[in-house]
Parts: structure tokens; C-alpha cells; sequence
């Protein structure tokens, strides 16, 4: 099962850091449809936020196709996200892990590593080159 995390320091509300958490989840496989989402109860409990608060991520959630309320049983996955399967997403996750470690080890900040990222993302600048 998911367990959330809110980040309080960051300026995104913890009802978006929930949706992300859950898009996250089903786009490297770590939840599929028909597995349960923790309760309303349960998230208060382990990640301190309002209930109204895990209330509007799960009918974001719901409004976005991806999970369905069955009353009296809880919130479920109703749907996924990507079009790779787990395992690919897993190895590619490994080869990331390393690449980061590489470039902490490099001594890139995080914001130099962003613009590594940037540089080669749909949108960003052109490998190797400069604009």
C-alpha cells in the first residue's frame, strides 16, 4: 500500500502532493488497479494533514478517472498511468539512481543537475548545444 509523505518546506499544498504521489505510484507500478488507497483516516494518521485535505486529492483523483469511492469500502485504483511495464521502470529507475550518485559524486549541486535534466527534456535545448 502507498504511504504518503507532505513536504512542508516546498510551496506545492499537500492535496497536489498527494495527487502526485498516487500518479507516481501508478506510473512505476507500485499500486494497479484494484489495489486500495489508505483510508482518509489513515493518511491524517501518517502524513499529519487535514482530512479535507486528503478528501480533495481523492476527488481529484476520482474527477481524473484514476480512482473510484465505493462506500462503506474505500478509495480504489481504477486506472493507470504510463505505457511501459514495472520492470522497465524499475531498471530504468536503477540507472538513474546511478547517474544521480554520479553527478552528487561530480560535484553537481541539485540545480546543475536540473539543468542537465532541462537540457535534454521534451522542450529544453538541444543536446551539446548551446542557444
Amino acid at each position: 500500500m502507498i504511504e504518503f509523505r507532505i513536504v512542508r518546506a516546498g510551496g506545492l499544498p499537500p492535496y497536489a502532493q498527494l495527487v502526485n504521489q498516487v500518479k507516481e505510484a501508478l506510473r512505476m507500478g507500485w499500486i494497479a488497479p484494484g489495489d486500495r488507497l489508505p483510508t482518509v483516516r489513515e493518511v491524517v494518521t501518517s502524513a499529519a494533514v487535514n482530512a479535507n485535505t486528503v478528501a480533495k486529492a481523492y476527488r481529484e483523483l476520482a474527477l481524473l478517472g484514476l480512482v473510484e469511492a465505493r462506500p462503506g469500502a474505500g478509495t480504489y485504483v481504477a486506472a493507470t498511468l504510463g505505457s511501459v511495464d514495472a520492470a522497465t521502470m524499475v531498471r530504468l529507475r536503477g540507472q538513474l539512481v546511478r547517474w544521480l550518485e554520479a553527478c552528487r559524486n561530480a560535484g553537481l549541486e541539485p540545480d546543475d543537475i536540473q539543468a542537465l535534466i532541462n537540457s535534454v527534456a521534451p522542450g529544453g535545448r538541444a543536446e551539446g548545444g548551446a542557444a
